[in-house]
């Protein structure tokens, strides 16, 4: 069950976080790095990740305010449920970002970091595109493939065995190695997905939200870009401080958020691999 509080409160604890933020720039994240430049931005994140999440929604709204109006495409809306977001994107009045994560959101994402770029999104009537291949979609991946799902088939070895061992680092060696390339086909759906919302959406404009892994421009949604596109592209890692990963166009950094050891829970819980790796 997803934690809900009522749109007035998320938006003033939303509002305080930026502040924090922004208070903390000197030796983190200045401000100016968040500045979002280019037509076709990728946004990466730590999915828990308080302070990043208030550093982006500053840079979104700062983006805004110069008059932009992109799409707003999100790895947290899988595409499956994109006739119900269209469907309620089409009311008048709009409705409100909590009526719209009740009706499409998924499990597994603590929305009230989400909201708020949604509220902004609905304010100035941006479309709202589902940018996530869904578990259910993504375990027939697993089973069948990428060609016999509709995704491009041809990957380089290189990037697949990247993929693989990422999801094996992110499953604590709990994984073998046959299930974590099956899990590396989805990954790499996912990836191959979110590049075709962008490049559809590219001559509006179009800032993706989405996990470090999928912005990485050797192995994620910028690696599946046309060359067209990616030009007009920025992939932005937001890094937790002491990430040495530097596969991105720009890399902004934050503290570390306090978190419980994820192996110790995943051993203790997780009898076989997770469909969809957190990344």
């Amino acid at each position: 069950m997803h934690t809900r509080r009522p749109a007035r409160q998320a938006r003033a604890a939303t509002l305080a976080l930026v502040v924090a933020a922004l208070a903390a720039c000197s030796t983190t994240a200045p401000p100016q790095l968040l500045q979002l430049r280019l037509p076709v931005v990728l946004l990466g994140e730590v999915h828990d990740n308080a302070e990043q999440h208030a550093l982006r929604l500053a840079a979104f709204e700062a983006l805004l305010a110069r008059g932009a109006r992109p799409v707003l495409a999100m790895e947290q809306f899988d595409r499956t449920q994109q006739p119900v977001i269209d469907r309620l994107l089409a009311q008048q009045p709009r409705p409100e970002a909590q009526a719209l994560v009740a009706a499409a959101g998924g499990p597994g994402w603590h929305w009230p970091h989400y909201e708020p770029f949604i509220e902004a999104a609905l304010k100035h009537g941006l479309p709202i595109v589902a940018a996530n291949v869904g578990r259910e979609e993504a375990r027939r991946v697993m089973r069948e493939g990428l060609a016999a799902t509709g995704f491009q088939a041809e990957v380089p070895e290189a990037l697949m065995a990247q993929q693989a061992a990422a999801i094996e680092a992110s499953h604590c060696g709990l994984l073998d190695a046959a299930t974590a390339r099956r899990m590396a086909l989805a990954q790499v759906a996912r990836d191959q997905f979110m590049a075709r919302v962008l490049e559809t959406h590219s001559a509006r404009g179009v800032v993706l939200l989405a996990g470090n892994g999928h912005v990485r421009v050797d192995v994620g949604a910028p690696h599946w870009l046309p060359p067209a596109v990616r030009a007009r592209s920025e992939a932005i890692g937001m890094l937790e401080t002491g990430d040495t990963q530097a596969a991105y166009d720009r890399r902004v950094f934050t503290a570390a958020q306090a978190r419980p050891d994820p192996c110790e829970k995943m051993r203790r819980t997780v009898p076989g691999p997770a469909p969809e790796p957190r990344r």
